[in-house]
C-alpha cells in the first residue's frame, strides 16, 4: 500500500476536526445526561474542571438528587420515613457529611493499596499533606514536595548546610521550616531562594506549627515565639510550660497548644503572651505529638507509653484514654472537619484507625510483604502492595518488623494517608470503598 500523501493527511485532518466535537462545545442537556452516569466524588472533581461544568452541575439536580438520597437514608435509619423540605440540609454541608462519612467507611473498612517509593537518600523523618500535595524532610539536607497522584518530585528545597532541619510545613506560596535556631522561608514560585531573618532566632527549638500569616516555634525553655512571616519579626513570646514545649498544633480560631514530656498541655491564644488554661488527666505523660479538631473543639495527644488521650476544650476536661500501643506513638492526625476519624502511628509501625470520640480502635493496619506490582515513575521504581486489616486477636510480635517499620509521621487526606518511617522510603495507603 502506497503511503498517504499530503493531500490525503489534510483530508483525514479535516474530517478529524469534524467529527471531533469538542467537549466544551457540548450542551447542557447532554453534559447533564454524561454526569448523571458519574459518582458523587467523580461529580465533584468535574464541577472544578470550567464554568460550563460547574453551572451543569451545581445548576442541576444531580448532586441535589444524591444528597436527598443521603438524607432518606438517615430519616430511614432513625425511623421516620418521610423527608420534609424543612429537614433538607444546605447542598454544602449535605456534600461534607457525605464526603466524611464515606471517608470514615474507607479508612475503616475499605480495600487498601500501598504505593512505595524511594523518597530521599539517607531518610525521611517527616511528611505534610495539602492540596494532593506532600512534603516530606529530615535526613539529606533537602525537602522534597510530592504529587499524591503520580510521585512524581515537583519541587526541591535545599537546607543550609550543618544546620539541622528540625520542623516544617507549607501552603500554596511558601514553606515554612525550623532550621536550627533560625525560621526560613522558601518560596514556592519564581527563583526558589531562602531566606532566613535574624529577628527569627531562639536559644532551642523544638518544633514548629505554621499558620498563615504566622508561625509559631516551641522551645526548650518552655515558651512558645510567635512570629509574622511577613515583617519576619517576633511578634510575642508565650509562657506555655515550666518544662520544655515538645509538640505543638495551632488552630483556626487563634489558639496555640503545646505539649510537654510532663504531661501537661497548655493553652494560650495567638494573641495572648500568657497561658491561659492547662489541660492534664490523671494519668497523662509523655505528651510527644498532638493535633487539634476546630469543628468539635476536641484536642488529641499520643504519649510516649502508647496512650491517647482526648480533651474537651469547651470545658478543659478529659473525655478519654486508650492504650493503642505498646510503645512511643509519634504522630497523631485527621482530615480537616472530619469528626470521626484519628489516625495514629507509632514505634510498633501498626497504622491505627481510632474513634475521635471515643478512643475504640477501629482498624489496625500493616502493609502485605508481598510485592504486586512494580513500575518505573519519575522517582524510579514505584512498589505497588496490599494493605492487611488486623485483627483483635493478633499478636503484634507474631507479625514480622519488615511489615510494620516504626511511623515516625503521618498526614491524612480524602481516602489516603501518607507515612514516613525514619528511612528512605515514603509510602502512601489508599483507602477504597
Amino acid at each position: 500500500m502506497a503511503p498517504p500523501t499530503v493531500a490525503d493527511r489534510s483530508s483525514a485532518r479535516r474530517r478529524s476536526n469534524i467529527d471531533a466535537k469538542p467537549v466544551y462545545s457540548l450542551s447542557h442537556d447532554i453534559l447533564c445526561i454524561i454526569f448523571s452516569f458519574l459518582d458523587l466524588f467523580d461529580l465533584v472533581r468535574c464541577s472544578v474542571v470550567c464554568k460550563s461544568w460547574n453551572n451543569a452541575i451545581f445548576n442541576s439536580e444531580l448532586l441535589r438528587t444524591f444528597c436527598m438520597k443521603h438524607q432518606k437514608q438517615e430519616m430511614e435509619s432513625s425511623s421516620s420515613f418521610e423527608v420534609s423540605a424543612s429537614s433538607e440540609k444546605p447542598l454544602l454541608e449535605c456534600l461534607e457529611e457525605i464526603a466524611m462519612e464515606r471517608h470514615k467507611l474507607a479508612l475503616e473498612e475499605g480495600r487498601i493499596r500501598v504505593s512505595q517509593w524511594m523518597g530521599h537518600s539517607v531518610r525521611a523523618e517527616q511528611c505534610r499533606m495539602k492540596m494532593g500535595l506532600i512534603l516530606t524532610g529530615v535526613g539529606d539536607k533537602v525537602m522534597r514536595l510530592w504529587s499524591s497522584e503520580n510521585f512524581r518530585c515537583l519541587e526541591e528545597y535545599s537546607i543550609p548546610e550543618k544546620l539541622p532541619l528540625i520542623d516544617f510545613d507549607f501552603d500554596e506560596s511558601k514553606i515554612v521550616g525550623l532550621v536550627g535556631r533560625n525560621l526560613c522561608i522558601w518560596s514556592r514560585s519564581g527563583k526558589r531562594s531562602i531566606f532566613p531573618s535574624r529577628e527569627c532566632t531562639f536559644v532551642e527549638g523544638s518544633c514548629m506549627r505554621y499558620f498563615d500569616p504566622e508561625a509559631v516555634v516551641g522551645c526548650g525553655d518552655g515558651t512558645a515565639h510567635v512570629f509574622d512571616m511577613y515583617s519576619r519579626r517576633c511578634s510575642r513570646i508565650v509562657r506555655m510550660l515550666p518544662g520544655p514545649v515538645t509538640c505543638l498544633c495551632v488552630g483556626d480560631d487563634q489558639l496555640i497548644l503545646g505539649g510537654s514530656l510532663h504531661g501537661n498541655i497548655g493553652v494560650s491564644g495567638l494573641r495572648s503572651d500568657q497561658r491561659v488554661a492547662m489541660l492534664r488527666s490523671r494519668n497523662t505523660i509523655g505528651i510527644k505529638t498532638m493535633c487539634y479538631n476546630a469543628s468539635s473543639h476536641l484536642v488529641f495527644a499520643g504519649s510516649t507509653a502508647g496512650h491517647v488521650y482526648c480533651w474537651d476544650l469547651r470545658t478543659m476536661k478529659p473525655l478519654w484514654e486508650s492504650r493503642v500501643s505498646p510503645n512511643v506513638v509519634y504522630s497523631l492526625r485527621h482530615l480537616q472537619n472530619d469528626r470521626s476519624s484519628l489516625a495514629v502511628g507509632g514505634i510498633d509501625g501498626i497504622l491505627r484507625i481510632l474513634d475521635q470520640n471515643t478512643g475504640t480502635v477501629r482498624s489496625g493496619c500493616i502493609v502485605d510483604s508481598r510485592l504486586l506490582s512494580t513500575y518505573q515513575s519519575g522517582v524510579g521504581v514505584v512498589e505497588e502492595r496490599i494493605g492487611n486489616r488486623l485483627s483483635d486477636e493478633t499478636p503484634i510480635d507474631a507479625i514480622h518488623r519488615r511489615s510494620r517499620p516504626p511511623i515516625t509521621s503521618l498526614a491524612v487526606g480524602m481516602n489516603k494517608i501518607v507515612t514516613t518511617h525514619n528511612d528512605k522510603f515514603i509510602r502512601l495507603w489508599k483507602f477504597r470503598n
